[in-house]
């Protein structure tokens, strides 16, 4: 039986916005899919929504969604369901631009679970309880330091020192990608002899992991 080996992971980290995206169709299901033609996006971008014509507007105006399924002229909107909406015309999806991340030698975390709800009474014969609120838990990965200094590593380290939520993205070898955000809490160096500069940039998630 073998395993999917980690090798050739990429490590990407949101950076600013890209030119918006003409929207000419979203189909009506779940998920939806959003006709937008040659967008160049790749699954586990962001976008962010806006003008929508129809009532598809309320849902989905100044908001932010996760795609897949991406083709050249479509992609879907990952947990939007547009049963019983219309779209009339109009819109653009403008998509969040990342920057890759090098240096990454290993990496963990996502390792968070739902909140137990105590929901004892005096009719309980032993302790009860349902499942609440998931919090993702930390991500932190290893890197080590480039010289000259490496874009995405120096946009971590400002993420850090201003403490604003910073968008992540991860891309397994098999094409799975998590897309989520952090806050930036601690970016370390350690040294030794024969050895090169090296640190672990540790991260709490905020929100959901998106998986695509």
């Amino acid at each position: 039986m073998s395993g999917i080996s980690a090798q050739g992971s990429t490590l990407h980290i949101a950076t600013g916005t890209g030119g918006a995206k003409t929207i000419t169709a979203i189909t009506v299901g779940s998920p939806a899919i959003v006709t937008s033609t040659a967008h160049g996006l790749s699954d586990g971008d962001v976008i962010a929504i806006a003008a929508v014509v129809g009532t598809m507007s309320t849902p989905l105006n100044g908001t932010s969604r996760v795609i897949s399924n991406v083709t050249a002229n479509t992609f879907a909107l990952l947990d939007f369901d547009s049963t019983g909406l219309t779209y009339t015309s109009g819109g653009t999806a403008t998509p969040v631009t990342y920057t890759k991340i090098n240096g990454v030698l290993s990496f963990s975390g996502m390792d968070g679970a739902a909140s137990d709800l105590d929901v004892t009474d005096l009719d309980s014969t032993a302790m009860e309880y349902i499942s609440g609120l998931v919090d993702e838990g930390k991500f932190s990965f290893e890197a080590k330091r480039i010289v000259p200094a490496d874009n995405g590593q120096i946009a971590m380290i400002a993420a850090r020192n201003s403490g604003a939520i910073t968008g992540l993205k991860l891309t397994l070898p098999d094409a799975a990608v998590a897309t989520f955000n952090v806050l930036v809490k601690t970016v370390p160096t350690a040294g030794g002899v024969n050895a090169v500069l090296k640190g672990n940039y540790d991260c709490k998630i905020t929100g959901p992991v998106v998986w695509s």
